[in-house]
């Protein structure tokens, strides 16, 4: 069985720093694709950031600049460093994964999600 489980949320001040991680375990073969994402109450859940295999990224516009995307294949664990954080970054923040398991199925993970909360 493959899980996610995300860490490092918290309060913290508008132009302050966070960095949530999440980490995959379980019966994994291959992890393909990682990204973060995050829902705003009342809001849908939207894309933040992604990050390849071969570390290849990409940001929502808002974030671009601000935010950081890292993974680290051998620990298994995708990071996004979070940096100039506003009051509109507030959110709960999840982890996907495209992961290939043991047993040759392939699809696509979530994390439980890690409150971040921008506020002075």
């Amino acid at each position: 069985q493959v899980q996610l489980v995300e860490s490092g949320g918290g309060l913290v001040q508008p132009g302050g720093s966070l960095r949530i991680s999440c980490a995959a375990s379980g019966a994994i073969s291959r992890i393909n694709n990682m990204g973060w994402y995050r829902q705003a109450p009342g809001k849908q859940r939207d894309l933040v950031a992604t990050i390849t295999s071969t570390l290849l990224t990409n940001y929502e516009d808002s974030v671009k600049g601000r935010f950081t995307i890292s993974r680290n294949n051998a620990e298994k664990t995708v990071y996004l460093r979070m940096n100039g954080l506003k009051p509109e970054d507030t959110a709960v923040y999840s982890c996907n994964a495209d992961i290939n398991d043991l047993h040759g199925a392939r699809r696509s993970y979530w994390g439980q999600g890690t409150q971040v909360t921008v506020s002075s």
